[in-house]
């Protein structure tokens, strides 16, 4: 009776670091991209706040968590886009801007939010995304429904992290991407087009932050409410850096935050 408890405590905690995880993986792999070519985004927790109300939203009108994530994805990088313009293009202090992302961004989330739904002690719910098991690897004893009975997002998230590796280490697009944030003026002289790919960068991290926070409101709680991105985006900061700015080294650090 005790074993048999005992590792069913061990698989709740390992499913719950893994739902925990994904969230602060899809966030910090924003922030790698973003940091790779050479820009430090510290608002990734209002990129994920507004993520969270846009896939809330689209989720409880459409009723289809999917399109809730595809929104998440759009908020994201309309939010960043404006991060990216000041950062960028007017070539302001990114770390001023990536805090006034985080004052303004969830203040336009909660703003949207009442002008909808308008206060009440009672949050409005949503669909949650359901899972989907993977045949023949969900019969594999214990870790089987813990790895492979999960939603498509985890799936996707856990499957970023050997992408992004080949990508920046084993691809002619990902070393040029790499040298624009090193070496932006060598790059340049390559005929690197540095601007075009500063932006690009800033879409990627905006739709991935976003994601992250619409995977809070259609996979992890069905609802929206201020502050429930509790932090999220600093911790995937501290990830990337905890994991030297490598996807395998963000993915064991989030896993670790995800278990605290």
């Amino acid at each position: 009776m005790e074993s048999i408890f005992t590792m069913n405590f061990l698989s709740e905690i390992l499913l719950s670091t893994i739902r925990m995880a994904t969230p602060l993986l899809l966030v910090a792999l924003a922030e790698l991209y973003s940091e790779r070519a050479g820009l430090v985004n510290i608002g990734l927790d209002g990129i994920m706040a507004f993520g969270a109300l846009a896939g809330f939203l689209v989720c409880y009108i459409t009723g289809s968590p999917t399109l809730g994530i595809l929104a998440g994805a759009l908020g994201g990088i309309l939010i960043n886009m404006v991060y990216a313009y000041c950062t960028i293009t007017l070539c302001a202090e990114q770390i001023v801007y990536g805090m006034a992302i985080n004052i303004f961004a969830p203040a336009v989330a909660s703003f949207i939010y009442r002008i909808y739904f308008g206060v009440s002690s009672t949050l409005a719910q949503a669909t949650l995304m359901k899972t989907i098991a993977i045949p023949v690897l969900k019969d594999i004893p214990v870790i089987g429904q813990l790895l492979f009975n999960q939603t498509p997002m985890v799936y996707i998230a856990y499957l970023l992290v050997p992408l992004t590796a080949i990508f920046f280490n084993r691809t002619k697009a990902g070393l040029n991407y790499k040298a624009v944030g090193e070496h932006p003026k060598a790059a340049e002289t390559l005929g690197i087009h540095v601007v075009q790919q500063k932006y690009i960068a800033c879409i990627i991290c905006g739709l991935l932050a976003g994601i992250g926070g619409a995977y809070l409101t259609t996979c992890y709680v069905n609802t929206y409410s201020d502050g429930i991105v509790a932090g999220r985006g600093f911790i995937a900061l501290s990830a990337v850096i905890f994991g030297h700015w490598t996807s395998s080294g963000v993915l064991l650090a989030c896993l670790l935050f995800g278990l605290c």
